[in-house]
């Protein structure tokens, strides 16, 4: 009889406020894997139940609630407990008397549900899915982080780093694998934590935390080194393996930490994030460098203390692919495998596996675990909308064309990513050869600041041509250094400070038609790589469905857009060009579907 596992990540109460998930196991092996912002079409889904993910979980193997053995769930609230006195301290500090009740009031009301009703809540909300509820199992979050990063790594043993802003009382942990599972080696408890400590930053300079740090880590390369800056910061924190980052972040969120820095700095927090001037490219600069500096360490220190040089890497820092690049040319450091759904999404995927010894979990070589839809279905949505197409003969030469005549291409193929990285299923697409097409995607397509970096995807069997140390990077989540020779071929996906580029390689197992695209680029221009970069517009979630690509691509300056078989053009395009197609006689809703 098939074992149907359903784990999925909360955004309510004691389970955290961001980035809900589920993932359908069968018989230990992950078959369906979504995040609910692709359904509510909120970025992050903040503070909600991941209902509509649960659905399509069950939906795609047509079953229903009484069909799951079991629920998992990545947190386990009775650990709260642990932290129970930083949580009344903090409450006595809080100014004034009223602030002093209410805080206090709170942190007895949170360790209380913990202790008494931890998943009752669940129960409640799964109850409206469907009964009876299958048993629930609470699995701790680091411990789902840790297993995420290290049962799909491939690796025999080494050490895992989870590394996010706070578990149930953890901030950052390191373990000891092996072929008989995870040994909890050290732990740096809330509130010292490194994901706090960036997310301060990230505010500061006007960005919302667990939303913005990545581009605090894009701004970085711009900025220099500045003595001042760095010592204010060190003065504030200590860094290295037994770093201590608490002056900024002893109260939870960001506040204290942002009233902190503009004290210590004698300015005020951004208000015009995007517009920065070179101090603050200078202060993301150092927070990157201390960042890298102390992850680094705890790093090699593990390294040397547990006797393996493989590392695995989970937890929502994880996702900044500088640091991930400082870990993999660290010199005692042999081989790096980062869960590509490293934020909370994956923390679903790791409380699956984490009932499993690592050796029964296959590598992981791709992330497509979404909804697909088939050829005949999106005909019928054109032609309910009254939408010309095409169907060409060979589309991945057609569109590899286009993208080559300096078109910007929606791609959308196959089944959806899991995780916050296109990886040519719901992708916009455009040649890397030239600035201009940067420019294009990011004032045009994206709306976004100009100043920030795409990425590509090449064949992994050019990785090494044009990539230092390249090799196989299936999920643009390592960033590495550009040949200089190769520089010029790929101006619209290097960052323009520093030449580096956050590659995807793609083979034809991982992705047949995408690899099919990128070779007959290649075919026509000599180079194996295109720019990709997510389908949505800013601040939007990655396009589901075919309805929101086309609303997307009529909502965009997208020139072609590719739905499986099918492709549109808009009418401008069309007659501004020799179309290299016969479109049929339609009429047109140029305002897009209806």
């Amino acid at each position: 009889m098939t074992d149907y596992r359903l784990a999925f990540k909360p955004a309510i109460g004691l389970y955290g406020q961001h980035d809900p998930s589920a993932v359908l196991f069968e018989d230990g092996t992950p078959v369906f894997g979504v995040e609910e912002e692709r359904y509510t079409r909120e970025k992050h889904a903040t503070d909600t139940f991941p209902e509509r993910a649960i659905r399509a979980c069950l939906d795609h193997r047509d079953l229903t609630l009484s069909d799951i053995d079991r629920v998992l769930l990545p947190y386990e609230p009775r650990l709260r407990s642990e932290i129970a006195s930083h949580y009344v301290t903090d409450a006595l500090r809080a100014p004034g008397v009223a602030r002093k009740l209410s805080a206090l009031e709170n942190a007895l009301v949170t360790q209380v549900r913990s202790r008494v009703v931890p998943t009752r809540q669940i129960e409640h909300r799964l109850e409206s899915i469907g009964a009876p509820v299958p048993p629930i199992e609470t699995i701790p979050h680091h411990r789902c982080h840790a297993a995420s990063a290290f049962h799909p790594s491939g690796f025999d043993e080494g050490i895992v780093l989870t590394v996010d802003a706070k578990g149930e009382y953890d901030s950052t942990v390191v373990w000891r694998a092996d072929e008989d599972g995870l040994t909890r080696a050290h732990t740096y408890e809330h509130p010292n934590s490194l994901g706090l400590f960036f997310a301060v930053v990230t505010e500061y300079l006007g960005y919302r935390m667990f939303n913005g740090e990545g581009k605090v880590m894009g701004l970085a390369p711009y900025g220099e080194d500045n003595p001042e800056i760095e010592d204010v910061l060190r003065e504030l924190i200590d860094t290295g393996a037994d770093y201590d980052v608490t002056e900024l972040t002893k109260r939870w969120g960001t506040g204290h930490g942002v009233e902190t820095l503009e004290d210590a700095f004698g300015r005020p927090w951004s208000e015009t994030p995007g517009e920065f001037d070179q101090w603050e490219k200078d202060l993301a600069h150092t927070a990157q460098k201390l960042l890298e500096e102390t992850v680094v360490d705890i790093a090699e220190t593990a390294v040397e203390r547990l006797d393996t040089s493989n590392v695995a890497l989970a937890g929502g820092v994880a996702l900044n692919c500088k640091l991930n690049k400082r870990i993999r040319e660290s010199p005692v450091v042999d081989d790096v495998f980062v869960q590509p759904v490293a934020h909370d999404a994956g923390l679903a995927l790791g409380a699956g596996w984490a009932q499993q010894r690592p050796a029964a979990v296959d590598r992981q070589t791709d992330v497509y675990l979404g909804t697909e839809y088939e050829t005949d279905e999106i005909r019928s949505i054109l032609e309910t909308n009254k939408l010309a197409y095409a169907q060409p003969d060979d589309l991945e030469r057609y569109v590899a064309e286009r993208l080559a005549d300096g078109d910007l291409v929606g791609w959308f193929q196959g089944r959806m990513e899991m995780g916050p990285r296109a990886l040519g299923a719901r992708s916009i697409l455009a040649d890397p050869r030239t600035a201009a097409s940067r420019d294009r995607v990011n004032r045009f397509v994206k709306h976004r600041e100009e100043w920030r970096p795409f990425a590509p995807s090449m064949l992994e069997s050019a990785a090494e041509e044009y990539l230092i140390d390249g090799g196989s990077a299936p999920f643009m989540i390592d960033a590495y250094d550009v040949r200089p020779e190769k520089t010029a071929d790929l101006e619209a996906v290097l960052h323009p400070a520093d030449d580096s580029t956050r590659p995807q390689t793609v083979r034809e197992d991982q992705h047949p038609r995408y690899h099919r695209l990128i070779s007959e680029f290649a075919d026509l221009t000599g180079v194996p790589v295109v720019l990709n970069t997510s389908f949505n517009d800013h601040a939007e979630p990655i396009v589901r469905t075919p309805t929101q690509a086309i609303k997307d691509f009529y909502g965009m300056g997208l020139d072609v857009l590719v739905l499986e078989d099918l492709v549109l053009e808009k009418e401008a395009t069309k007659t501004d060009r020799d179309s290299k197609l016969a479109f049929e006689e339609r009429d047109v809703a140029a305002a897009g579907p209806q």
